[in-house]
């Protein structure tokens, strides 16, 4: 069975809208991706949506790191860690999955980020690949075997959730005009593209199931 896989669409990586504040980590043109998902939530059997869930003294905040700033990187737990503004705090608003997003559509949620010591970019793990969240699992309970992926963001979270995808075995998709990406450093974006396209991941525009 083929699964999509929406990626972080939550409320703190959406920009400003009317009526809207911006959020904490706000993606440029994040917002852009909630109509495709609600567009294409319909072709699928079987939807999941990822949600970054940190407790508040995560450690991939940059206010937990004194004297240190956003998009700096430091060591954290053995492993470069990009530090980001507080964000998709457990309990608060900016860590609900978007409003306007078809929740009616999606069938389950999972959980990442949850462990205050390492980030969690992928879908399916920690960055370290110490844990799993559970969502292979789950995929493969429902006889999952192809999964399309989208979402936010594009170099980091969606870039990860792909790759682990066809590491694990799954036929992997990504739905280009459903992801937008922070590209900290110019061309981030198309590098994560190149580098998923080069592992395995098919790449698709305007997809249709």
């Amino acid at each position: 069975m083929k699964a999509l896989i929406l990626v972080d669409i939550q409320n703190d990586f959406i920009p400003a809208a009317p009526g809207k504040p911006e959020g904490a980590l706000a993606v440029p043109g994040g917002n852009e991706v909630i109509e495709v998902a609600n567009r294409l939530l319909p072709q699928y059997e079987f939807v999941v949506a990822t949600q970054d869930w940190h407790p508040a003294e995560h450690k991939s905040f940059a206010s937990q790191h004194p004297g240190r700033s956003v998009g700096e990187v430091v060591d954290l737990a053995g492993l470069d860690q990009v530090l980001w503004p507080d964000h998709c705090v457990q309990g608060t608003k900016g860590a609900e999955l978007c409003d306007e997003l078809n929740l009616s559509g999606v069938h389950e949620v999972v959980r990442k980020g949850t462990d205050a010591d390492i980030d969690s970019y992928s879908g399916f793990f920690d960055n370290g690949h110490r844990k799993a969240t559970g969502l292979e699992d789950l995929l493969k309970q429902h006889d999952v075997d192809e999964v399309h992926v989208m979402g936010l963001a594009t170099d980091y979270c969606v870039k990860f959730t792909a790759l682990d995808a066809v590491q694990l075995g799954f036929k992997t998709t990504l739905i280009t005009d459903g992801c937008r990406g922070v590209d900290l450093q110019p061309s981030d974006c198309d590098r994560a593209v190149e580098a998923m396209r080069q592992t395995g991941v098919r790449i698709m525009t305007n997809i249709t199931t």
